[in-house]
């Protein structure tokens, strides 16, 4: 039998929230695939692990990829960790998940901290739905296309970020969203000096100006509060729809069921306007 891959949540930065469970599987397993080895060794040794590491981040080779997947078809457990917080999400561990996946190596998560649910908890800013971007693209079409997206959407959005360009994402998102959107800055969770600021936009621009950012930052966008009414394609005409199926070669029996299923009229209405035509 193939050996289970675990993907384990670690901590943002204070070691106290291992949990119990976490650190139970980083000690029982065989190894331990993680981004940066010389960054995760320290929690390897404060869980009491003595897995063997196995380097394995966004440069990482297919051979890499490999070397991790015959440990798991030799039989051996192997857990995934991430330099701080969940892998897999914004995160090259994926990349592991899905080749497992697609294996059938069973998979089990060891759930734990998260930068996304711990700046929004703290952000005061709405987070019953909301929309994870990661990290914008540096530059280029697809960033301007995002930009776009958080500033027309009705949900808060959550933004990765890296410390040297805070300053430039506020201010690209000032132009986009406009400098009265309300946001929050999250950095350096859980650690010693843990910040986390919220205000306008525009009043998030002005601080960090001046101050410098230090450590992996989560910024909070709210949303709009407004639905994209305009973005909804408006419903097939149920008459023209019906004539239209009929033309394809449908018999009136399957016209019926697919006008019902695309226009959510009931089905005797959809069989009534299939008859009359």
């Amino acid at each position: 039998m193939a050996g289970t891959l675990y993907v384990v949540a670690t901590p943002l930065g204070n070691l106290g929230d291992l949990s119990p469970r976490a650190a139970e599987t980083l000690k029982r397993v065989s190894a331990v695939a993680a981004e940066d080895t010389r960054h995760s060794k320290p929690l390897l040794n404060h869980a009491g692990s003595r897995a063997e590491l196995v380097s394995f981040h966004a440069h990482s080779s297919e051979r890499a990829l490999e070397r991790i997947l015959r440990i798991l078809v030799e039989g051996r457990d192997v857990a995934l960790i991430t330099d701080a917080g969940t892998p897999a999400i914004s995160d090259p561990g994926v990349a592991l998940v899905a080749a497992a996946r697609e294996r059938a190596i069973p998979i089990v998560t060891i759930p734990g901290p998260t930068a996304v649910a711990a700046a929004l908890s703290i952000s005061g800013i709405g987070g019953d739905r909301y929309v994870f971007l990661g990290f914008l693209p540096r530059k280029g079409s697809d960033r301007r296309r995002l930009l776009l997206t958080v500033a027309s959407s009705e949900w808060t959005v959550v933004l990765f970020e890296a410390p040297n360009r805070v300053t430039q994402l506020l201010a690209d998102l000032i132009d986009t969203c406009g400098p009265d959107r309300q946001a929050s800055v999250s950095r350096e969770l859980t650690k010693v000096f843990e910040e986390t600021r919220a205000g306008t936009l525009q009043e998030l621009s002005d601080h960090y100006a001046d101050a410098p950012v230090r450590g992996e930052v989560t910024v909070v966008v709210a949303g709009t509060g407004r639905q994209k009414v305009e973005e909804l394609p408006p419903p097939p005409d149920p008459a023209e729809r019906a004539r239209a199926l009929l033309e394809e070669g449908l018999s009136r029996k399957d016209a019926a069921n697919r006008l019902a299923e695309e226009t959510g009229i009931s089905r005797n209405t959809a069989y009534r306007l299939v008859n009359e035509l």
